[in-house]
């Protein structure tokens, strides 16, 4: 191995040894050895194919010693051949052995990064809304990706590392010692010239790569901020573009003078070792080269002595930051483990029940609830903030009690932070109550599978979120088998059969992030749509008019007559015009239901619902002009 690739070497484990002086518990070692237990039948041939690759890693400089000492005696031309082709054979060997070894690390990597991934996907999708509401979307994604890798660096690099380095080590060190121990000592006295000066800038350069890495991460976020629809819009709005790009082209400045720093530092680094590097080949050359004139050494022997010297260095310098590599893969674990530990406040039961058959009907029997604390549902490193916000536990909810029967429409008007959509989160289990009961069909939604409230329950929100995806797509996300006459009688129901046959790609034209690249009247639409494709029996419309203008709301208003038709409804309003045909109307405020009734007797009695009413129409005669 040339002394420039050991050098690189050792720059490239200092550098990547991030000390991280945490103590880790005999627990996570315990847990790492249950994911790394299905591949351990790979992983132990991995191990001993890296013993053999470093057996044959110092056989080889041996062999060379040997040929030159068959030149040198002028032994038959069969032995110096003999030894040549036995040179050949151990490294097609090594070269297959390595191919193999790789083959295995791929495998066993990649299976851990499947296994690992899907197990914290798989999490996740499990917790509450809660915790997506305070989590930080990049700092999520960064522990499928990031942390991910870290751990499978454990098994693939780390571990393997250790023991074919540990090995190479020993057998080399023997091999020295029973040559020339006097070299060997040599070796030994000029080995911190070369390991300390690696470990001392591999940290400088590491730092300079984290700032680095800071502002990449910076300007990422930047980006996906301003490239963003809403983004873009606000910028436009509000935002100064010079100011924009002021700040994200000093990040950039900063970025590339740390690049220019570390090439020149790097290269500064790499060119000192090398000089050390023939040093030391000249000092083995040197006392090698008397101590044969002298009859000490044969002439192979210092060869042998030379080239074992660049297999010393290397792993030398890769076990002094084994440590730390293990610990940095350990924490990369430990952060995984972290959202792995986030226990979901929505659980379902060991064996839950399927909603009854028929009609259904809704249920809120006093039911009491309070957003939690932040500590229940998230973790700080994943808001990115120091310390968790430990408020919460405040009741929004009091004593809520109703019941709409299986075909009716019950609306809930009121104030805004009254409640409303609070209640309308608990039918779907996105939260539990605290206390009291919420029912469908008569059970207790926790009784309840999660797949049967997802066949039986359909919601429509405000803001009618759809996948950057086909329109097809996000249709078949409703009801992943249905066909494409299915499809395109939901979108004629919905009204938006027209619109869609005139795209150029028709149901597989992409709707962009959120579907920004429809009307918000057309995206509301999509949505009644997919709940249509659903055929769910309990339907809740979230303000799913807030934000239309009067053409959009009538054409919105036709298609939730096609999704209401037959079915059991909870419609949460704020223009009353859309409720006034509502079996039941529930007036909230301050989380409790202090109105109930329809719309002619609510008016009647000339409470709450009265006073929302005459604002929104103002009924009152106009005011006679002053003289």
């Amino acid at each position: 191995m040339d002394m420039e690739v050991t050098a690189w070497m050792s720059l490239h484990h200092a550098m990547n040894a991030q000390d991280d002086r945490r103590p880790f518990s005999k627990a996570t070692l315990r847990r790492i050895a249950a994911f790394a237990r299905p591949h351990r039948r790979p992983l132990y041939v991995y191990l001993l194919l890296s013993v053999v690759m470093a057996v044959l890693a110092v056989a080889t400089p041996v062999l060379a010693g040997r040929v030159v000492n068959a030149i040198v005696d002028r032994s038959a031309t069969s032995t110096v051949v003999g030894l040549a082709v036995l040179i050949a054979a151990l490294a097609v060997a090594e070269g297959g052995l390595g191919l193999a070894n790789r083959w295995l690390s791929a495998r066993i990597g990649e299976g851990l990064i499947l296994h690992l991934r899907t197990a914290v996907f798989d999490h996740v999708q499990r917790m509450p809304v809660a915790f997506f509401t305070r989590t930080r979307t990049g700092a999520l994604v960064s522990r499928l990706n990031n942390d991910v890798i870290g751990a499978q660096r454990a098994f693939s690099d780390t571990l393997s590392g250790v023991v074919s380095n540990l090995v190479t080590l020993l057998l080399t060190f023997a091999v020295m010692v029973g040559i020339s121990w006097q070299v060997t000592l040599l070796a030994l006295v000029l080995l911190p010239v070369f390991v300390l000066p690696a470990r001392r800038m591999g940290t400088r350069l590491a730092g300079l790569e984290r700032e680095a890495a800071r502002h990449d991460a910076a300007m990422s976020t930047q980006m996906t901020e301003r490239f963003s629809a809403p983004g873009a819009t606000l910028v436009k709005l509000f935002g100064r573009p010079d100011r924009e790009s002021a700040e994200f082209a000093a990040r950039a400045r900063r970025v590339r003078d740390i690049g220019v720093r570390t090439a020149m530092v790097q290269h500064v680094f790499i060119t000192a070792l090398t000089m050390v590097s023939a040093l030391a080949l000249a000092l083995v050359y040197g006392l090698g080269g008397w101590m044969s004139l002298r009859g000490h050494l044969d002439a192979g022997a210092v060869v042998a002595l030379a080239l074992l010297l660049t297999r010393l260095y290397a792993p030398l310098t890769a076990l002094a930051s084994a440590r730390v590599e293990v610990m940095s893969a350990l924490v990369s674990f430990e952060r995984v483990f972290e959202v792995l530990d986030l226990r979901p406040l929505v659980a379902e039961k060991p064996e839950p029940r399927a909603v009854p058959d028929g009609p259904v009907a809704v249920e809120f029997d006093d039911v009491t609830f309070a957003y939690p604390a932040a500590d229940k549902v998230s973790l700080a490193s994943l808001e990115e903030v120091a310390t968790l916000d430990t408020r919460g536990g405040v009741d929004v909810l009091h004593g809520v009690s109703f019941r709409a029967e299986p075909g009716q429409m019950v609306a809930l008007v009121g104030s805004s932070g009254a409640g409303k959509s609070t209640i309308a989160q608990l039918l779907p289990r996105l939260y539990d109550a605290d206390a009291g009961t919420v029912r469908l069909g008569g059970v207790d939604v926790r009784d309840l599978s999660f797949a049967s409230i997802r066949a039986t329950l359909g919601m429509v929100t405000q803001d009618g979120h759809l996948f950057h995806e086909s329109i097809r797509d996000n249709l078949l996300l409703a009801r992943p088998e249905a066909s494409e006459d299915e499809l395109w009688d939901v979108l004629r129901r919905a009204r938006l059969d027209a619109l869609i046959e005139g795209l150029p790609d028709g149901l597989d034209t992409i709707v962009g992030e959120r579907g920004y690249r429809l009307s918000g009247g057309e995206r509301q639409r999509l949505t009644i749509a997919r709940l249509l494709l659903a055929r769910q029996r309990v339907v809740i419309l979230d303000e799913a008019t807030a934000h239309l203008d009067s053409t959009s709301e009538a054409a919105v208003q036709e298609a939730l007559a096609e999704a209401l038709d037959g079915r059991t409804a909870v419609v949460i309003a704020h223009r009353l015009s859309t409720v006034r045909a509502a079996d039941l109307i529930l007036v909230v405020e301050e989380g409790r239901i202090i109105e109930r009734g329809t719309h002619d007797e609510l008016l009647a009695a000339g409470g709450r619902y009265a006073d929302l009413y005459e604002t929104q129409f103002d009924t009152r005669p106009p005011l006679e002009p002053v003289a």
